[in-house]
């Protein structure tokens, strides 16, 4: 009788044990600081403002940063593959170790407009390699675990940069918070050499896909500028033409060679495109927090402070929620588990749309604080085990890196793309604050619940038997001849080997081609 024992869990006390913990510690940091920097600039660009001026640039912080951080990304398959692990890490700390700097000194606009966009290009290779690097960085038994910590830094990325943020504003310190990050991809620069592995390099120089990063940034830009534009048609003209541009990258994708998405997303019958979109339909609802503040201020009379904290809610259910799912090692359970999270998250925001009323009491703004954690939480159950079937869905290195890092494009493309959308979904509302807040809350409820699909989709994919590329040689068996199994004939033709017996014409006797081989085509 076979027995089959279960698959056991790894634990995080296995990935954070001394072998490991230097590794995870410089991965996950190298994400939190990209993601800290996004809300930490946004909290201190009032105070900037008044300090060196600029204020018509003000959406432009934000609108270049996303830009440099998505191209960054792209390129983080070609980086790892020429420089390796360390190397790749070396710059991405460098380059954003430079960019605060130029922040901290900015005395003008333009130069602070600069240093945010070599920022975002360190940011961007530190999100991507931060996922890329773990298939090289650590065993694949901890690879749940290890995306589990990097997708859980953008959440807490998200709750501490504001925070932080409006601790230095307070002060009127800016230029330290800029130092701040300064010193701290310094001294995750200084670990690097010490606790990752080189991983695999390539003498080769990979050809950069020029027109796939023109055609993604221009997509980044159009949609980040909708989400700034004045009037709902203008806002809603932008995300058109960013669809526009994206259909255009995944159509130019499909026939070229040259590609920043590996060759298995475009395959008739792979399940990874759809795991892309679950995790883009996942990160698209992120996009709401940044709006929850102004829901709390104008419908729940919150203070500013305390809006902010609500905002997070959703960062914290997500964060905390993947420390646990991660846990998950049946399959059966997993494929659950990529299904309910975008139910859940479409849950969470259907609910808190229906709990939105003008100048809500007490009582019912502190409902909103669990109800948008267990929106969080959606995330949190699906999104490191997509990321591992994303990691899983190739044995090629190169195609195994382009297929992490990608996770990183898919996710910040995605949040933008969200942004604008509740932009313009707020905009429909006019002067009603109420009608804004329920439009973005049942949009987006609507939106996610695709998510649903999607991941069903991937799982019925990845169910469905793929039969092997052409190219493959197709192994058959011989028939039995004297009791044993006789290797398959040669490629190539050749004299049949001799027989035991002494026959002066088996070795001018042309080999018999076999029946089956014949039928489907194989060269003797």
């Amino acid at each position: 009788m076979n027995t089959t024992s279960a698959p056991s869990s790894p634990s995080w006390r296995e990935l954070l044990s001394p072998e490991h913990a230097g590794a995870a510690i410089v991965l996950a940091v190298g994400v939190l600081v990209g993601a800290v920097n996004i809300y930490l600039a946004s909290s201190l660009l009032p105070t900037v403002v008044a300090d060196i001026g600029g204020a018509d640039f003000y959406a432009w912080n934000m609108t270049i940063y996303l830009v440099a951080m998505v191209i960054a990304t792209m390129l983080v398959s070609r980086l790892l593959g020429r420089w390796g692990n360390v190397g790749a890490y070396l710059l991405g700390f460098g380059l954003f170790l430079v960019g605060s700097l130029a922040c901290a000194v900015s005395a003008v606009m333009p130069v602070l407009l600069a240093g945010r966009t070599v920022q975002g290009l360190g940011a961007g290779l530190l999100s991507g390699l931060g996922f890329a690097a773990v298939r090289s960085a650590l065993p694949q038994r901890l690879w749940t675990r290890g995306n589990a910590l990097m997708s859980a830094m953008y959440g807490v990325g998200n709750f501490v940069g504001p925070a932080l943020g409006g601790v230095f504003a307070q002060f009127g310190a800016w230029r330290l918070a800029f130092v701040a990050m300064a010193v701290i991809a310094a001294v995750c620069g200084l670990l690097v050499p010490r606790v990752l592995l080189r991983g695999e390099r390539s003498n080769a120089r990979a050809p950069v896909p020029v027109v796939s990063l023109l055609l993604v940034t221009a997509a980044t830009v159009a949609v980040s500028l909708a989400g700034v534009l004045a009037g709902a048609m203008a806002m809603a003209a932008g995300i058109v033409v960013a669809l526009l541009l994206v259909a255009a990258f995944v159509a130019y994708e499909r026939r070229s060679e040259l590609r920043v998405f590996p060759g298995t997303t475009y395959r008739p019958g792979s399940p990874l495109k759809w795991v892309y979109l679950t995790l883009a339909l996942l990160a698209f609802g992120v996009a709401v927090e940044s709006f929850v503040p102004l829901f709390g201020q104008r419908l729940g009379g919150l203070a500013p402070a305390v809006a902010g904290f609500f905002g997070a809610a959703i960062s914290l259910g997500w964060s905390a929620t993947q420390l646990v799912s991660s846990s998950a090692v049946k399959e059966h359970t997993i494929r659950r588990l990529r299904i309910i999270g975008p139910l859940l998250l479409a849950l969470g925001f259907l609910v808190q749309g229906l709990l939105q009323r003008q100048d809500a009491p007490t009582w019912l703004v502190l409902i909103w604080v669990p109800v948008l954690f267990i929106a969080g939480t959606g995330i949190g159950l699906a999104y490191p085990h997509l990321s591992v079937a994303v990691m899983s869905s190739t044995q090629d290195p190169e195609e195994g890196r382009r297929a992490a890092a990608a996770i990183a494009t898919v996710t910040s493309l995605a949040i933008a793309f969200g942004t604008a959308v509740a932009g313009v979904l707020v905009n429909l509302g006019g002067q009603s604050m109420l009608d804004s807040a329920r439009y973005v809350l049942f949009g987006f409820a609507l939106i996610c619940a695709i998510g649903a699909v999607t991941a069903r989709a991937a799982d019925r994919a990845g169910r469905r038997p793929h039969h092997p590329p052409l190219r493959r040689p197709v192994q058959h068996r011989r028939p039995h001849h004297r009791g044993r199994d006789l290797e398959p004939p040669p490629a190539s033709p050749r004299p049949a080997p001799p027989c035991r017996r002494t026959n002066p014409l088996a070795a001018s006797t042309p080999p018999r081609r076999h029946p089956l081989r014949a039928e489907i085509g194989h060269p003797e």
